[in-house]
């Protein structure tokens, strides 16, 4: 018999998202992992079979949380990725001329597949992982690729560019 998914959701969901809150410290972060949570949950729901769904839960919500915490310490996000986050999404009308003039100014020595990856990755927030599967790449390509964005960005943005 499959897991009714919906109502673990709605009995536990309050005690997951506490113990990803007290792991993460950050709202926003904790909501986003009790939600992968339960999306887990979702995708072996036809072969799991829950005795103690308090217990499991809790043990799932503790891995996704340390997950989140281990890959944010591999790859902190930096002064120049935020810049780029800023620049993807902007609304403001003035200033997204700003942004497009620094954009043109920043891939004009790029290879084109750099704008593709840095749009899949900061617009599209797709992770590194899926982006290197679009393009064909290896992560640490895309990796290499970002990161050599980035400091032409700092440069640009510094006035060296």
């Amino acid at each position: 018999m499959a897991v009714d998914v919906t109502d673990l959701y709605r009995r536990f969901g309050p005690m997951v998202h506490r113990r990803c809150r007290r792991i993460l410290g950050d709202e926003e972060e904790a909501a986003d992992a009790m939600h992968d949570v339960f999306v887990q949950l979702v995708k072996r729901q036809e072969s799991l079979t829950v005795q103690t769904p308090p217990s499991l839960l809790w043990k799932i919500a503790t891995d996704v949380s340390l997950n989140r915490l281990r890959t944010k310490r591999r790859h902190p996000e930096t002064r120049d990725e935020r810049l780029l986050q800023l620049i993807a999404s902007e609304d403001e009308p003035d200033r997204a001329v700003e942004h497009r003039s620094l954009l043109t100014r920043l891939f004009a020595q790029e290879q084109t597949s750099t704008r593709v990856i840095a749009t899949m990755h900061y617009v599209d927030r797709m992770t590194l992982k899926e982006v290197a599967r679009a393009v064909g790449m290896s992560v640490s390509g895309v990796r290499k690729r970002l990161r050599s964005l980035q400091a032409r960005a700092a440069e640009i943005e510094g006035g060296v560019g």
